[in-house]
């Protein structure tokens, strides 16, 4: 089975990620880490974004100028959109020869790690879904803590993103991820075995 897991900003799902890997010895394909290997020196997507942006958007190492294309691309969603044409591609093609690698290597079950999974529509690339959530107020105080934003600054990152009942809403299964990771992982065993993927 390929699951799909996803959440909003803040709201652990690197947690749940990493018990996926640790304690279920299931493979995750994280697509944050994904969009930064296809983007490495030698890759076709950095020489499209380099040809389509300029030579000068790369390092002296020949490494994507990150700080640089970013002050492109938020400025101007023509020029964004041109950036995803070129990176959302490569991505869905990397993970999903990952997929075919680990189906090859014996691997029954494999977890999508995908932020977007619902935003883009990428739910046909998985069987089930699973959505980690947290109340409003323990997202938000998260957040402030974690990356050290105003509340203000807190919330208007929380509001760029799907609202997270509509994501619980969209889920096959859903994990609440406001108490002890005890907790939260033995919703997630639940989940496992309701779903007949472990014992």
């Amino acid at each position: 089975m390929i699951i799909g897991l996803t959440g909003n900003i803040a709201t652990g799902k690197s947690t749940i990620s990493n018990m996926f890997q640790a304690k279920f010895q299931i493979p995750v394909i994280d697509a944050d880490i994904v969009s930064r290997e296809v983007v490495e020196p030698g890759e076709q997507a950095l020489e499209e974004i380099a040809a389509t942006f300029g030579e000068d958007i790369l390092l002296e190492d020949g490494t994507l100028n990150r700080k640089k294309l970013g002050s492109i691309i938020f400025q101007d969603e023509t020029k964004r959109e041109k950036l995803n044409a070129i990176v959302h591609p490569a991505v869905r093609k990397k993970m999903l020869s990952t997929k075919e690698e680990l189906l090859q290597q014996g691997n029954q079950t494999i977890v999508m790690d995908i932020p977007l999974l619902f935003e883009n529509n990428l739910t046909y690339l998985v069987e089930k879904t699973i959505v980690v959530y947290t109340s409003h107020q323990i997202q938000l105080q998260r957040l402030k803590e974690r990356n050290q934003l105003s509340e203000k600054e807190a919330i208007e990152r929380m509001n760029s993103q799907m609202d997270i009942d509509k994501k619980r809403e969209l889920a096959d299964a859903v994990i609440d991820n406001s108490g002890s990771i005890e907790q939260s992982e033995k919703q997630l065993k639940n989940i496992l075995q309701k779903w007949e993927l472990i014992q």
